[in-house]
């Protein structure tokens, strides 16, 4: 494997605007919203940004197939923008065309935005009437919790666990996160729930019920990179560098040759290995102090546990109801609300995660700050878990 890019791209500055149901407000109020506040932490004037990337995965009618909207409600200099989308993993894929276009020295400072406005168009997670001919003959009635469930039915039948200890560890994850999210003042959903909640909450697709799935919001999120030798000549003292960035796609093997039994998501196993390995990480339960996971569904965040080594196979069900990742366990899992209460504009999604991993390194978390967060991982999925593109990306103290 290449040296990769690690500790050669410093993120200057983040911003994430209020993630919820925006009725008022448009994509290029959302932009703006992130992107003022990743400017003014920068330090910088816009004109020093040299490269852009937007990242927009489904609402088109509100951004638009191309960057301009981006150049535009900025008013960036003339600048090269580049509009990416890579399903749910769209934010993270924008943050990689600026962390490759500094790592590789084409630039000296790129920004990467997400945004995505969903609520006033209809979008509530539902299968879109068609998005070619190859979806409508492939999957006419998929969605997104009906496969997401039968994950959860696929990891109940390989380990052999009762359904209702598998439902119990659903409803921990989902009752954290909301817990977490009182404390974020930008997360859509900040109300406190019960066990009992979530176990009788109506059915969306068994064993998920209504607690069990994420929303769907409007948001943006912002990051502007540079090298480090140039955040510490802009005065910058406490950096903050990316460690590890890296995608995997599926190929089809999972779904078409018969060689995945339906109770793991294989493409996060494997970025997950080739960002530790980018990152000199060979015991990630000792070197890491928080993650930000795609908790899409609940089941998804218990299954990801183990996909990126964090749990033995298996064992996630119960390192869950145990508090592994509590806000006060071994590893702090969502501490923001995660895609369940923070929410989930799915170009916005990557970034957000990458936010609040910045945030608790430079001790700005406010109320939900950590004792410790020195390196944190962030996990973005998209797709379904037989195909789908991940990628993991390792944040972390220059040095650390």
């Amino acid at each position: 494997m290449a040296a990769g890019i690690r500790d050669r791209v410093a993120i200057l500055g983040m911003g994430c605007s209020r993630f919820g149901e925006r009725w008022s407000d448009n994509a290029e109020d959302l932009m703006l919203e992130a992107f003022s506040e990743a400017l003014g932490d920068a330090g910088i004037e816009k004109e020093k940004i040299e490269a852009a990337w937007l990242g927009v995965c489904l609402e088109e009618n509100n951004v638009g197939k191309t960057a301009g909207p981006l150049a535009q409600g900025l008013r960036l200099p003339f600048i090269a923008a580049t509009r990416v989308e890579n399903a749910c993993a769209t934010g993270t894929e924008a943050l990689r065309g600026a962390v490759y276009a500094v790592a590789s020295g084409a630039c000296d400072i790129a920004l990467a935005l997400g945004v995505e406005k969903l609520k006033d168009t209809g979008y509530g997670g539902l299968p879109v009437r068609t998005r070619g001919v190859v979806t409508d003959l492939w999957q006419p009635n998929a969605s997104a919790p009906g496969a997401f469930a039968q994950l959860a039915s696929a990891y109940q039948a390989r380990y052999g666990i009762s359904r209702d200890d598998l439902k119990k560890a659903m409803a921990h994850v989902s009752v954290k996160s909301h817990d977490n999210a009182v404390l974020n003042p930008k997360a859509h959903l900040r109300n406190r729930i019960t066990i009992d909640d979530v176990l009788k909450a109506p059915k969306v697709a068994e064993p998920l019920g209504l607690y069990d799935c994420c929303g769907v919001s409007d948001g943006a999120a912002c990051a502007i990179v540079t090298t480090p030798e140039i955040a510490e000549q802009l005065g910058k003292r406490d950096i903050v560098t990316v460690k590890a960035l890296q995608l995997a796609v599926s190929n089809g093997e999972e779904a078409q040759f018969h060689s995945w039994d339906g109770a793991s998501i294989r493409t996060a196993e494997v970025a997950a290995q080739r960002a530790y390995s980018e990152a000199g990480i060979t015991d990630p339960r000792a070197a890491l102090d928080l993650i930000e996971v795609h908790d899409c569904f609940s089941i998804t965040e218990l299954v990801l546990m183990e996909n990126l080594g964090l749990s033995d196979p298996g064992r996630a069900p119960y390192d869950i109801l145990e508090g592994r990742y509590d806000r006060d366990g071994a590893i702090p899992c969502q501490v923001d609300g995660g895609l369940k209460c923070f929410g989930h504009p799915i170009g916005a999604s990557g970034l957000r995660m990458v936010y609040e991993v910045y945030l608790q390194i430079l001790g700005r978390a406010g109320e939900r700050q950590l004792a410790r967060a020195d390196i944190g991982l962030t996990q973005n999925l998209g797709g379904h878990p037989h195909q789908n593109v991940c990628a993991v990306s390792i944040i972390g103290r220059l040095g650390a």
